[in-house]
């Protein structure tokens, strides 16, 4: 119907494009924007794109879709940002990121090593045995180290900080 639109829009008689479109019920956007559309993909276009994500993602595995949509219009294809998250999950490529974690034990050192003396410990009543340990929570740009102190016998929390 567009095609028949356009090519009697270079006649001069003919009636208007307004006309033209109502007469054959279609809307004037769509035909306008029929007429400035580019191209659309064709499925070899579709593979290239494909295969040159997937090299994007594996050779900057800390890439996420924002990144890896630059690269591809570095590259020379016409890609949004959108386009490229959509087609992302659909083939499951995240972005891998490498956490850097805090060293919180060295277990190569010479001071003294104690024995456990709690391990054949028999608990008969609460506040007998307390135990306490370390631990760090990632946050999105820093580290936080929560210690916690624990009665065995009841394994509630006596304090943390």
């Amino acid at each position: 119907m567009y095609e028949s639109i356009a090519r009697h829009c270079q006649l001069k008689e003919n009636p208007s494009v307004n006309r033209r479109c109502a007469a054959l019920g279609v809307s004037r956007s769509g035909y306008y924007d029929w007429l400035y559309r580019k191209d659309l993909p064709t499925p070899d276009g579709e593979i290239r794109l494909r295969d040159e994500r997937k090299k994007i993602a594996l050779e900057f595995t800390g890439y996420g879709y924002r990144r890896i949509a630059k690269e591809l219009r570095r590259r020379g294809f016409d890609v949004g940002r959108k386009r490229v998250q959509r087609l992302m999950r659909k083939d499951n490529l995240l972005c891998l990121r490498k956490w850097k974690t805090p060293k919180t034990t060295d277990s190569n050192h010479h001071f003294r090593v104690y024995p456990n003396l709690a391990k054949n410990l028999h608990l008969t009543d609460i506040n007998q045995l307390w135990v306490a340990d370390m631990t760090d929570i990632r946050l999105l740009k820093e580290f936080l180290y929560l210690a916690v102190i624990i009665d065995v016998y009841s394994r509630k929390c006596v304090g943390w900080n």
